[in-house]
């Protein structure tokens, strides 16, 4: 069974301080690239979720977001009630020692001065809490899930597509071999009717033997026939056993081409080229579709 490296999971968890939305996201890739969004609270978990990123989805362009959004007050700072108490006593002692005339008429007009002194803001630190924090990892397992069921349906398309194709070059490689048996005994007739044409005085009898035996050997394709019969074979197996595959399932692609090069470079029958584009054809959309397996 083969998976996909493109999937999409999502989840939403609802807690009494704040609600959460969780998207995993991921694309083709060599290697795992994860990323992960997550508010600054939450940073000394990243390392252990780009852990769990890899274990689970093994490779490929992955990320990771999850979106807070608070439901209770949302105020960052809070007013520093003693430090502007004192602020205000001490401006109206100064006032009192220097017999100043105040400027304020009430206790009102002296606010908007004292709420610009240092220090009369008080920055709300958020803790992370140990049960609200087991909801959200379980949240993020359960988009990962939602992925990774994506990804085993698009996988399953790809695996019909590339089944179809390899079948489709075994097929092919059937409609050769009668082209490639008539072609030898066309060779053969073609040098024997040249070497007639030869004077025999000329011509070392030995010699010329062994040299037609290692001519029709380079010409014949059966090793390369049984080789690449062998390797579509093998890759039906793996597309349907290993997992994850698709590394592998491309080192296997590479063989199949790499033996279908040979035979269409020995091949000089018009009718036999033809059957090599066709198979060439469906081997490449076969390493195009590779691309994006896991």
């Amino acid at each position: 069974m083969i998976q996909s490296m493109t999937g999409y999971g999502r989840c939403e968890l609802n807690l009494p301080n704040a609600n959460f939305i969780i998207e995993v996201k991921s694309l083709n890739s060599k290697q795992l690239d994860a990323s992960v969004k997550i508010s600054s609270i939450y940073r000394d978990k990243e390392i252990g979720l780009r852990n769990l990123l890899s274990q689970k989805l093994f490779r490929g362009k992955v990320e990771l977001s999850v979106w807070k959004e608070k439901i209770e007050s949302t105020l960052q700072n809070t007013l520093n009630i003693q430090a502007i108490k004192e602020y205000h006593d001490q401006i109206l002692l100064i006032e009192k020692v220097l017999g100043l005339k105040s400027k304020f008429h009430n206790d009102a007009d002296i606010i908007p001065s004292l709420l610009k002194m240092p220090n009369v803001y008080i920055k709300q630190e958020e803790n992370i809490n140990k049960e609200d924090w087991m909801q959200i990892e379980t949240s993020i397992l359960n988009a990962i899930t939602e992925l990774i069921k994506y990804r085993t349906i698009e996988g399953l398309k790809l695996e019909e597509d590339i089944s179809l194709r390899i079948k489709k070059i075994s097929i092919l490689l059937l409609e050769l071999k009668p082209f490639a048996d008539s072609r030898i005994k066309k060779v053969k007739q073609n040098l024997f009717e040249k070497i007639s044409s030869v004077g025999s005085k000329k011509i070392d009898e030995n010699r010329l033997e062994q040299e037609l035996i290692f001519y029709l050997e380079k010409q014949d394709i059966t090793e390369e026939q049984v080789r690449l019969k062998a390797h579509l074979e093998y890759f039906a197996e793996t597309i349907k056993n290993d997992f994850p595959n698709g590394k592998k399932l491309g080192f296997i692609a590479q063989e199949i081409g790499r033996e279908i090069n040979t035979i269409g470079s020995k091949s000089s029958d018009a009718d036999m080229q033809k059957i090599i584009v066709q198979m060439k054809d469906e081997l490449e959309k076969i390493k195009e579709q590779l691309l994006n397996i896991l």
